[in-house]
């Protein structure tokens, strides 16, 4: 599961199944929730007596998906420290060595000729690593090669395709359209690496906004999931996979009845996407939002809850490019309310770049409409780097989803997250453009860090002495630390406002 410290932090509409080219004939396989195969297992309606029936119907479709890689790793015991040289020669530049990793994960087919769906972040490599290898394991303990046909980081999606001739048992996605708070729900997956695991519950909120960005809307479910469920199908009564489970909130790392799954409705046409290796192209505005809750909504007069403030614009963006002003509140977008439940974010990302769209702003208490061209949505990676709010709340208040399996180095030994020092984000912190290093994005104030007073905004500029100017950097650093079983390491770091300080933060 996707895993952070407050947050351990892991569709074709109608219900129709996906259409792919088998090569097997008609009648030869039929999904496993075929309406004709699940009307003799589905529990009736009401509280079901048991889900024997269904889940042995369902469990030959969900397999478990691990992967093999090479990270790479200083050699050198007392690299960073100023004994390194009395190690591997001169200047203690000992050779790097590499080391193999493994991470878990939950899929499941969505063909009989071996398509299977799972989270991204199950078969992305961890740190400086390079997945070698991705193995599926089908619940009859058959190990197959997978290929990654395509992924997207925005939805945190991937397909893989297995190399085998059998027919595979398979299902195809339901509309989450039709989920309802209080649904029974059952999930299917490999939590802990326990193959095979079911857990029941019922839905919890629907469109749960979890402020991720282009997709913010989750399935939120009791069912428990835990790590290594990423991946995996979440069901409905008729067997239909409405979501994927993606992400938990826990501020223990084990499931406290909080889940998130991935909507049908939203995975189902990347999958297909994915499978037809077209391009996912997303709109884009380029402008910073806020909510306008509580003390803002005060602030301007305005009813809580409606539209998004614009706290910053880009420069050349689409937003600046159509008129949109700092101080602005978004109303609406091509007619569309902006609301808790439909964002600025998840509308726009949904528009086609080019497209000319309509947007209702205030704007000194004066309502007006301005036009855009929505420009493409650039990647995760540089929308990282190009917007940070030091003062918005971390992963602790808001369950924003990140990666969990085969990854998670900083999160596990230091209780941190961090990203690149950019000149944008040094700006934004007062300091000088040409500042290197990294900035803390989210910190778990139970562990080491959180109780010495790193927070979000905390830039780090070197660690054991060596600078680090990407998160890779430093988890090399600090697995080099465990390597040599040191509990901790000296980080060089400034909080906000305060003098640059070196700081021993014990690992875990």
């Amino acid at each position: 599961m996707r895993y952070s410290y407050a947050i351990t932090s892991a569709l074709l509409l109608g219900g129709a199944a996906i259409s792919l080219a088998t090569g097997y004939p008609a009648g030869a396989q039929v999904a496993q929730n075929d309406d004709r195969a699940i009307a003799r297992v589905v529990p009736r309606a009401g509280a079901p007596a048991s889900f024997a029936d269904l889940t042995a119907q369902l469990m030959p479709a969900v397999v478990n998906i691990s992967t093999r890689q090479k990270i790479t790793v200083s050699s050198n015991p007392f690299a960073g420290t100023p004994f390194a040289d009395l190690f591997g020669g001169q200047g203690g530049s000992a050779q790097p060595t590499t080391r193999e990793a493994q991470s878990l994960g939950s899929g499941f087919f969505i063909s009989a000729d071996g398509y299977v769906v799972t989270n991204n972040h199950v078969i992305t490599a961890d740190g400086q690593g390079k997945v070698e290898q991705i193995t599926v394991t089908t619940s009859d303990g058959t190990d197959y090669e997978a290929t990654l046909v395509g992924n997207d980081q925005a939805s945190d999606l991937a397909v893989l395709k297995i190399k085998g001739t059998k027919p595979f048992p398979f299902v195809h996605f339901g509309d989450s359209r039709h989920a309802r708070v209080g649904d029974w729900v059952i999930a299917i997956g490999q939590p802990f690496g326990l193959n095979g695991t079911v857990t029941a519950g019922i839905i919890s909120a629907v469109l749960r906004n979890t402020g991720g960005g282009a997709y913010e809307r989750y399935i939120q479910t009791d069912a428990s999931i835990n790590r290594g469920n990423s991946g995996g199908p979440l069901f409905d009564m008729d067997g239909d996979v409405i979501g994927i489970n993606n992400a938990i909130y826990s501020p223990t790392g084990g499931s406290v009845g909080i889940g998130f799954a991935i909507p049908a409705e939203i995975a189902s046409p990347i999958v297909q996407k994915l499978i037809n290796h077209e391009e996912i192209l997303r709109g884009y505005l380029g402008v910073r939002i806020q909510p306008v809750t509580g003390d803002l909504s005060d602030a301007l007069g305005i009813p809580n809850n409606r539209g998004e403030f614009v706290q910053s614009v880009e420069a050349g963006g689409p937003a600046e490019k159509a008129g949109l002003m700092v101080g602005d509140v978004v109303l609406s977008v091509g007619g569309k309310e902006i609301t808790p439940d439909q964002t600025l974010s998840y509308i726009v990302a949904n528009l086609a770049p080019g497209t000319r769209v309509p947007i209702a702003i205030l704007r000194d208490g004066k309502r007006s409409t301005i036009t855009a061209t929505v420009g493409r949505r650039p990647s995760e990676d540089q929308l990282a780097q190009q917007y940070f709010d030091p003062n918005a709340k971390g992963d602790n208040q808001t369950p924003a989803p990140q990666g969990d399996t085969g990854s998670g180095v900083l999160e596990k030994a230091l209780g941190i997250r961090a990203i690149p020092l950019t000149p944008q984000i040094a700006g934004q912190l007062g300091l000088d453009p040409t500042t290197k290093g990294l900035v803390v994005t989210d910190v778990d104030p139970n562990s080491d860090a959180g109780q010495k007073g790193m927070d979000r905004a905390t830039v780090i500029f070197s660690a054991n002495g060596q600078p680090v100017t990407t998160a890779a950097q430093l988890e090399t650093i600090v697995k080099s630390a465990q390597a040599a079983g040191r509990p901790a390491i000296l980080l060089r770091a400034q909080a906000r406002g305060g003098p640059a300080i070196s700081v021993p933060i014990r690992l875990r």
